[in-house]
């Protein structure tokens, strides 16, 4: 096998590509700041049980593994930096106030997401901590949708959901209780003859509720379909309400749909979840919801909101950036040339030296410009080339 392989699903980023994805990074991250949020840095690498703290299973069967040779100790390449965060802020940061964190760097899957996914995304989010009203899931949406914006998308799609209705239908039932992992499944799955079959013995208020679920999607209009079918229990009616808000923040910035039967990401997340959809990928490029419980293993509960979504994943859909313009130099030690480069490159101009011997090929700089030596010989001038 050619040592220059990488393996699947593991790629390098080449010029034009890597460049797109860093004027997305420093936009993205520029706009977070705007709103207050700090950015954060977290490691690549944990000790095991503090990067699965609070994560589901899913992110445990995503997580590539290894031996620390110092401790003998496992340790865990991170596939997601939300817990991480979390841990920063219960722990480390310890604030009684409001917190606002942002990150933004590679991530590692043991398996890819999709067909032509890579197994390194490179994961950028915002995260809001100690706020446990509607206020925080939604600058959160509001920040996610602002990013895709700023990306360039102007046609967006909008998937909300609540881990809400679930819990709240099966609380007051102890059979369903006892089912709530495989009623997951089957909801996720919209599984409706699993569920007949599953619910047989269940009340029949949370039998006919759960399954009323996999049916209830579609447009807003589904919350008022909702109310209608669905047991007026607390938590329902606060998860609908909750749902309607957010719905109602994100129109006419985005098309939004209701699947209330859509709890991927149910056992780490615990209020109001969304996806958004751009056109050209089949899968979300953002998630987000509310994870209140995920700070408790770090022995602070707070509070927890946030976003992410994968740079790469969504700059392939970006056409391929212009090339910059820039000004050819010969190579010398002239005082004087080396004077006049210094002031272009201080105005923000892209001065690319001649290697002797050598002409210049890059794939993001175009030389429309020469920097040359005045007829007279007194001082360097620039001159258009074509």
């Amino acid at each position: 096998m050619p040592n220059w392989l990488l393996p699947e699903n593991i790629a390098d980023v080449l010029p034009s590509e890597a460049r797109k994805i860093e004027e997305l990074r420093r936009l993205m991250l520029d706009n977070f700041r705007l709103y207050g949020y700090e950015l954060v840095m977290p490691p690549l690498l944990e000790y095991l049980e503090s990067l699965m703290t609070g994560a589901g299973k899913d992110t445990d069967l995503r997580t590539f593994k290894l031996v620390d040779q110092l401790s003998g100790r496992m340790l865990g390449l991170r596939a997601d930096m939300t817990t991480q965060v979390a841990r920063i802020d219960a722990h480390l940061l310890n604030r009684a106030t409001v917190t606002r964190l942002c990150y933004a760097g590679s991530v590692l899957h043991t398996r890819p997401s999709g067909l032509h996914a890579t197994r390194e995304p490179l994961q950028i989010g915002a995260e809001i901590y100690g706020h446990a009203g509607l206020e925080a899931d939604a600058e959160i949406q509001e920040l996610a949708l602002a990013s895709l914006a700023l990306a360039g998308f102007d046609s967006v799609r909008l998937d909300l959901s609540h881990v809400g209705l679930l819990r709240a239908i099966i609380a007051q039932d102890a059979a369903a209780g006892r089912d709530e992992a495989a009623l997951y499944a089957l909801l996720r799955a919209k599984d409706a003859p699993g569920l007949r079959t599953l619910t047989a013995s269940y009340d029949a208020v949370t039998r006919d509720a759960l399954l009323a679920l996999p049916n209830l999607y579609g447009d807003i209009d589904v919350l008022a379909r909702a109310r209608e079918v669905l047991p007026p229990l607390p938590g329902v009616l606060k998860a609908l309400a909750e749902l309607a808000a957010l719905a109602g923040s994100a129109l006419g910035r985005a098309e939004v749909a209701i699947d209330l039967a859509d709890l991927r990401g149910y056992q780490y997340e615990s209020g109001a979840m969304f996806a958004l959809y751009v056109p050209g990928l089949p899968n979300a490029v953002a998630r987000g919801g509310r994870y209140d419980h995920v700070g408790e293993a770090f022995g602070r509960a707070r509070p927890a909101t946030g976003f992410s979504l994968d740079l790469r994943e969504l700059a392939r859909l970006l056409p391929t950036a212009e090339r910059k313009h820039s000004i050819r130099a010969p190579w010398g030690s002239a005082p004087e040339l080396k004077e006049k480069i210094a002031e272009l490159r201080k105005a923000g101009e892209v001065v690319i030296q001649s290697m002797p011997g050598h002409s210049n090929e890059q794939d993001e700089f175009e030389c429309d410009r020469v920097l040359v030596l005045a007829d007279n010989g007194s001082s360097w001038i620039l001159k258009n080339l074509g």
